[in-house]
């Protein structure tokens, strides 16, 4: 596939090929439009005897005049365009009332001096102020075009992004719907077989029901912000009480939070990855099991969180971020929520200890 930039999409000077063509052909147009007007003027004052210049001289400037204008406009369009893009358009007014003067009296004495120099005719006298309003008046009339242009391509820019986040959005919407309609559809399935299961095997039963509770939560996760503290505990333990039968007596737990804490607001779905992980990559793989401790409590203003296990540890705390996807998530939640991160240490005696605070 060719990827070549097209020709007319370069830049010379930071200018767009196809822009500076356009820019060139703006002067063009001017400096005729200025010849053909010194011409007729010429004319008309030779009729009545009348000539302050040499008017065949002045009319051999007029290619001077024009790309001197250049010259001088590139410095400040490339401040105001490029270097300051950012700037507030009524600020940039604000400097375009300083750049108008100085751009004027510079092209003025630039022009006169080359003008002397290589012996073309200027106007002189009380006729010099023409060179004072013409050249304002250009300088308001093509940074006038200038502004506009670059106006009508930031909004052609910024109404592409809309789209695209627009776009972007709809695609989330729809991944939700779709994450939402998996866990809601278990459920209501877990619910139809825990209806079915013989009363003597209440155990099954119960075990089919918190699992449905599983997906009903996460389900839940999906629509709100935050939830109380005390319902992610909830779902934790539930979490907690099936890996229990898989682990039977190999598995202990603790959780310590203080009362008053409960009702305290935190992202939804936020411990449970911290246990999994501890679990699935700290004791799963120990024979004789190990500990899993929840320690919540308060300080500073700020409610903090820690998760420990008694399993095999992590050497390299650095690459736990690049293998678990629970762990990637719930780092990159916080920063984004809270400006917060996880921090993971040594649990003592043996094992890994992950700590965050929102």
């Amino acid at each position: 596939m060719d990827t070549k930039q097209p020709f007319y999409k370069k830049r010379l000077l930071g200018i767009k090929i196809e822009e500076l063509a356009i820019f060139v052909i703006f002067y063009l147009f001017w400096a005729f439009a200025y010849h053909t007007a010194i011409t007729v003027n010429s004319r008309a004052w030779n009729e009545g005897e009348t000539s302050i210049l040499d008017f065949g001289e002045f009319m051999d400037s007029v290619g001077l005049d024009y790309i001197l204008k250049a010259i001088l406009t590139y410095p400040i369009w490339w401040l105001l365009i490029r270097k300051l893009k950012k700037l507030a358009y009524a600020k940039k007014i604000l400097l375009h009332l300083i750049f108008l003067p100085v751009f004027v009296i510079v092209w003025q004495q630039i022009y006169y001096l080359v003008a002397d120099w290589v012996g073309y005719g200027h106007l002189g006298g009380p006729a010099a102020a023409w060179d004072i309003y013409i050249p304002a008046l250009f300088y308001a009339l093509q940074f006038g075009i200038i502004h506009s242009y670059n106006y009508y391509l930031e909004n052609q820019q910024k109404i592409r992004l809309e789209g695209e986040l627009r776009t972007v959005a709809l695609k989330s919407e729809l991944s939700a719907l779709k994450a939402q309609l998996n866990p809601h559809f278990l459920y209501n399935i877990f619910n139809t077989i825990s209806a079915s299961v013989p009363p003597q095997n209440e155990k099954t039963r119960q075990l089919i029901a918190e699992l449905s509770d599983l997906f009903r939560y996460q389900l839940k996760a999906s629509q709100v912000e935050k939830v109380p503290l005390y319902e992610e505990l909830e779902f934790v333990n539930k979490y907690l009480d099936l890996e229990k039968e898989r682990f039977q007596e190999r598995l202990e737990v603790e959780v310590t939070v203080e009362p008053p804490l409960m009702n305290e607001m935190i992202p939804p779905m936020l411990l449970q990855p911290l246990v999994e992980n501890s679990i699935k990559h700290g004791l799963s793989s120990l024979i004789e099991g190990g500990k899993i401790s929840i320690n919540i409590f308060k300080k500073d203003e700020k409610l903090h969180f820690e998760i420990s296990d008694t399993g095999v540890g992590v050497k390299d705390k650095d690459s736990v971020f690049e293998k678990g996807i629970g762990l990637t998530n719930t780092k990159l939640r916080l920063e984004k929520m809270y400006q917060s991160t996880l921090n993971l240490s040594d649990n003592m005696p043996k094992g890994l200890k992950i700590s965050f605070a929102i």
